[in-house]
């Protein structure tokens, strides 16, 4: 076999892990939170960050994934304590969302990230565009509105949850943009969810605690009535690094083009495979909505490439 069959194999194996762990890990934490009983969405982020501090810790440490990045100054770390906190906000957001709304609508409203993320780009920088993608982005909201007025099974609060966990996502990674420019300050994804995890579990304990009063009386109850409590709770943690992992893989042995093309995919085949997993009722209207932010979305990234 040829070195570019293998190399072409190797992506394939990684595009396949990054959709399994990325769409595995929505749909675990759909059927815990909406169908298990499990309802604390707080408490199960703090289980992803523990999962994701320990792991990153040994695929970097002992398995050399990546180089060790070190934090160099009190200044970065305050920096990287800032993004932490809008990083748990992104995903306690999403997880509180998926008790209310369907994954395929859940998908749907997350597809309007770019929306969000030239929005607080312009707002960070000044500097704009070419008009026509921001024009691209037209039909990223008005899909989402279509689809919000052809969901069955509409929820205000699980959607202004999705919407600012999908806004809080692209703040985010202006942020990260802004904060961790310098050379000397940069980090790569895993090195920054090595020091991004540890700082998350600090903030998500005493607030799952405190908004979350009887998690421990509920999850050992839980755990006595279903055997396969542990084994969900430990199999959707480790799905959750895995999904971060398979990202950082795949963003670096494919091209940003591909990335982008793979990624509105991926949103679409979960939400297919959701339906069929949770029969939750859909509309042609809701599913026309969707279709439009994904072709959206996709048009936005060619425009940004050719009018860079």
């Amino acid at each position: 076999m040829s070195s570019n069959s293998k190399e072409n194999l190797f992506i394939c194996f990684l595009v396949t892990l990054w959709y399994s762990s990325n769409i595995g890990v929505i749909l675990l934490n759909k059927y815990l939170l909406s169908n298990y009983g499990f309802k604390f969405p707080i408490f199960l982020t703090m289980c992803h960050m523990s999962a994701c501090a320990v792991l990153s810790y040994i695929s970097i440490v002992f398995f050399k994934v990546v180089p060790q990045q070190m934090i160099k100054s009190r200044s970065q770390f305050m920096k990287i304590a800032t993004l932490s906190l809008v990083f748990c906000a992104s995903v306690v957001g999403g997880n509180v969302s998926l008790r209310y709304l369907a994954v395929s609508f859940n998908q749907a409203v997350g597809a309007t990230t770019p929306f969000f993320t030239a929005v607080f780009a312009y707002l960070a920088t000044l500097k704009r565009e070419a008009w026509v993608t921001y024009g691209a982005l037209v039909p990223v909201v008005a899909g989402v509105v279509i689809a919000s007025g052809g969901e069955p099974g509409f929820h205000l609060f699980g959607f202004i949850m999705c919407l600012s966990a999908t806004a809080a996502r692209a703040f985010k990674s202006v942020l990260q943009g802004l904060l961790l420019s310098s050379e000397g300050e940069k980090l790569n994804s895993m090195n920054l969810l090595l020091y991004m995890s540890p700082i998350a579990i600090l903030v998500l304990l005493p607030a799952a605690l405190i908004m979350e009063p009887n998690v421990v009386d509920v999850t050992m109850t839980l755990a006595r009535d279903h055997k396969s409590m542990w084994l969900l709770l430990l199999l959707n943690s480790i799905t959750a690094y895995a999904a971060n992992l398979t990202n950082f893989l795949v963003t670096k042995h494919t091209s940003a083009l591909t990335l982008q093309v793979l990624g509105n995919a991926k949103g679409a085949v979960a939400v297919v495979i959701s339906i069929l997993l949770f029969r939750n009722p859909v509309t042609v209207v809701g599913m026309g909505g969707y279709t439009i932010t994904v072709m959206g979305v996709a048009a936005y990234g060619e425009t940004k490439r050719r009018f860079r």
